[in-house]
């Protein structure tokens, strides 16, 4: 899945030994856009872990996978990023082609159900 959103805290880096050897992880909290923004908790693991990027203030477009598992009958769920950019270096969207939130689309023309002008439809 992909998340683009604005980074609003970062929290610190956590480290330990597992039987692969030294793990780091870090968790972001992101906030969406829009008119109910949302907050997300995402874990970046290992070399993804990016200091200059992970600014508070930043948007960025992150990549994630979703995980639930079960321990002791309840279920926890975990987005771990795969790939974090800043918004716009992806290059699935162009910066001048991407909307900003200071534009707005043009309304576009509103639909007459009640004519039968064009109605291609047998019944």
């Amino acid at each position: 899945m992909q998340l683009t959103a604005k980074l609003i805290q970062v929290m610190p880096v956590q480290t330990g030994m597992g039987k692969n050897g030294e793990w780091r992880k870090q968790s972001i909290i992101l906030e969406t856009d829009g008119m109910y923004p949302k907050k997300v908790c995402i874990t970046v693991w290992g070399d993804k872990i990016n200091e200059s990027l992970l600014q508070v203030g930043n948007i960025l477009d992150v990549s994630f996978d979703i995980e639930s598992r079960e321990y002791n009958g309840n279920w926890y769920t975990d987005l771990r990023a795969w790939k974090v950019d800043a918004a716009g270096a992806g290059g699935s969207v162009p910066p001048a082609a991407a909307p900003t939130n200071n534009q707005q689309s043009a309304p576009s023309a509103p639909v007459n159900f009640s004519s039968d002008e064009g109605d291609d439809l047998p019944f």
